[in-house]
């Protein structure tokens, strides 16, 4: 399927707009598709909420403070999300990138053209970031795949290319 962005956070795959924006309390019944889905939160280190509330609760305390936080949408409903946080100090040149999607939309392709898109984004927003780093788990074979494909895309100028790092890591350590 043929994936194509441009530099606003929009994009299309297989005749379908993905996009990228700001969560909205409006999005709160699609934020629990993935916020409850016990399938996306084994990869990620948040838990699954159990209710509205827990999930307005996550909202206020962790997305709202969030430095870049966007949800991911298919014909602008939201179905995950995507954030970015830049690093601070001596190590103010890199940022650590990361994502969830639910699991009906697992291996579509469409949370790497997230992760595409949103490069675009955060090298013209954050000029002085020089590097991206995205932790995989290692059970995690699709966004495994999908890291490998952000770096081997010639959909991302060659500069951002050497800027986006896939790391593999593990509770035994970083590969």
């Amino acid at each position: 399927m043929e994936a194509k962005s441009d530099k606003a956070g929009n994009g299309e795959m297989g005749g379908l707009e993905i996009s990228l924006r700001s969560l909205d309390l409006s999005d709160l019944d699609d934020f629990m598709v993935w916020m409850t889905d016990d399938r996306v939160a084994d990869f990620c280190t948040w838990e699954t909420c159990k209710s509205k509330e827990d999930a307005l609760d996550h909202i206020k305390e962790k997305i709202v403070p969030h430095p870049w936080y966007r949800v991911i949408c298919i014909q602008n409903k939201p179905v995950g999300a995507i954030v970015f946080r830049p690093m601070e100090g001596e190590d103010r040149c890199r940022g650590e990138i990361g994502f969830h999607i639910g699991s009906k939309h697992w291996g579509k392709g469409i949370a790497t053209l997230a992760v595409k898109m949103s490069l675009e984004i955060i090298f013209k927003t954050w000029p002085l970031i020089e590097r991206v780093e995205g932790y995989v788990d290692v059970e995690n074979i699709g966004s495994q795949r999908g890291a490998a494909d952000v770096v081997a895309s010639t959909e991302v100028k060659s500069i951002e290319i050497s800027r986006f790092i896939g790391v593999i890591s593990s509770s035994t350590g970083v590969h």
